[in-house]
């Protein structure tokens, strides 16, 4: 009984460390390293810089909403002086998740894991958190790839919700895009909603796109501004691709002297002049 009392004296650091060190790789092997991932996280938080994914993506909703909620209350009033005014929506659509993208098109396009065996269709809308994202131009039985609303090549007939001047909106390989208005001097200020138009022919109206960031009234040969995306593309993980037949309406209202050079330019897809 001394001498493993002795004993004990001697070892017990060593036996706990030993002990310790055994359970914890036990913990280790039962969790897959969960806890030592969950540990870090929790340090390394305070550091990290700007907002994490769940963040980013809860904001787009609600900066959606928001941007659902002017839409709606400036359609209130318009349906007061409109008596033939017929209210848009986005049918439902199928759910898909992003599975395709390439470093050096990382805002042009994107594939998605759901084709034409469901039903989805060259021409089809693609919304998701935040908003617009973008239409369909290819399908195989199982994919579709869709071109995204920040690709330069995209063009969408746009309106700011408050005031409803029209333009045209159009990418910038960013998360922002920049709208040509049609007036030489637009109704339009910093924060206004910006939604399709009723004047788009591929994309319904009423969808939110984002907020206005910037205004250049002077800019020639027709006002700009730039358009902070409400949608998250750059971590874009999936969508909704809704049905959708192009209208008969053009892109933009028939003006005197309309060229592409003056702002008033056909969306992607449509023939050019």
């Amino acid at each position: 009984m001394f001498a493993l009392r002795r004993w004990w004296t001697r070892h017990a650091l060593k036996a706990g460390m030993v002990t310790l060190a055994v359970s914890s790789a036990w913990l280790l092997r039962a969790s897959d390293g969960a806890l030592i991932y969950e540990a870090y996280n929790w340090l390394t938080r305070p550091l990290q810089p700007g907002l994490s994914r769940e963040q980013q993506f809860e904001n787009s909703y609600i900066l959606e909403l928001q941007q659902r909620i002017v839409e709606l209350e400036n359609q209130n009033r318009s349906l007061q002086t409109m008596a033939d005014y017929e209210a848009a929506a986005v049918q439902e659509g199928v759910r898909a998740a992003v599975i395709g993208r390439a470093a050096d098109h990382w805002w042009q396009q994107v594939v998605l894991n759901r084709g034409s065996r469901q039903g989805v269709a060259v021409g089809h809308v693609v919304t998701g958190p935040g908003g617009l994202i973008g239409r369909v131009i290819a399908v195989s039985p199982s994919t579709s790839r869709v071109l995204l609303i920040s690709d330069p090549t995209s063009r969408v007939g746009a309106k700011v919700s408050r005031s409803r001047a029209m333009g045209v909106v159009r990418g910038q390989s960013n998360n922002r895009v920049v709208i040509e208005f049609f007036e030489k001097l637009p109704d339009v200020k910093t924060g206004d909603v910006i939604v399709t138009s009723s004047y788009s022919r591929l994309f319904p109206r009423d969808i939110p796109i984002g907020r206005i960031e910037s205004i250049d009234l002077t800019k020639s040969p027709a006002p700009e501004a730039v358009i902070q995306l409400s949608s998250p593309l750059s971590i874009l993980e999936w969508a909704m691709v809704h049905p959708f037949e192009p209208q008969e309406t053009v892109d933009a209202p028939v003006l005197p002297g309309a060229t592409p050079e003056n702002g008033v330019v056909p969306e992607a897809g449509e023939a050019r002049p």
